[in-house]
């Protein structure tokens, strides 16, 4: 997979952008454009990517995939079935340092809401890495199938090792039920942010 310093430079240069002009756009210094671009930073914080993408003018897919697959965002709906499920959607690779802190090396799907879904934990216009599981495996977002409705829930353990489930607006935690099962794990989460 091609690195997200090259390609960085590649959409910089089509864009027809200098260094220091790219570097106003996102609000860093000149310094950090070049060190993204040859790899010497590898951790780029989730608003850094979304002020990039925003700045290079292309969706923030293409910045996190090689060239040539620009998957679109699958729109998430609060009914089955899942927007990966069609067999027809690709995954993408995430760079290791797009997410720092997960213990992911699975597949994953570019996702955003549908129009006019709402989920807890994501705003209109929000686009995140799902990775397909039903397995835990750290505390986190999850994508979660409850009663035959998808929902975006803070899932943890419990003392003994049960899984425990929060919303949004609630300090509430609501226990595992037979019809509540994971389907996948947010691993990345990007939200515009206003130029």
């Amino acid at each position: 997979m091609e690195t997200l310093g090259p390609r960085i430079k590649e959409l910089r240069l089509e864009a027809k952008l200098n260094k220091a002009a790219l570097a106003r756009r996102v609000g860093v210094s000149d310094v950090t454009i070049s060190y993204w671009e040859s790899g010497a930073i590898k951790q780029i914080g989730h608003e850094r990517l979304v002020a990039l993408a925003q700045a290079l003018n292309c969706p923030l897919s293409r910045l996190l995939e090689d060239e040539g697959s620009h998957a679109s965002p699958l729109y998430l709906r609060r009914h089955p079935p899942l927007p990966w499920q069609d067999g027809k959607q690709r995954v993408i690779e995430l760079p290791i340092e797009l997410v720092p802190g997960q213990r992911w090396d699975g597949d994953c799907h570019l996702v955003t809401p549908a129009p006019g879904e709402h989920f807890d934990f994501l705003k209109e216009g929000d686009l995140v890495a799902i990775a397909p599981s039903d397995i835990f495996r750290q505390p986190g977002l999850y994508l979660i199938e409850d009663d035959g409705i998808l929902a975006i829930r803070r899932v943890t353990q419990g003392p003994t090792g049960e899984l425990m489930f929060q919303r949004q607006d609630s300090d509430e935690l609501i226990p595992y039920t037979p019809c509540c099962r994971l389907v996948g794990k947010l691993v990345a989460h990007w939200r515009a942010q206003p130029l």
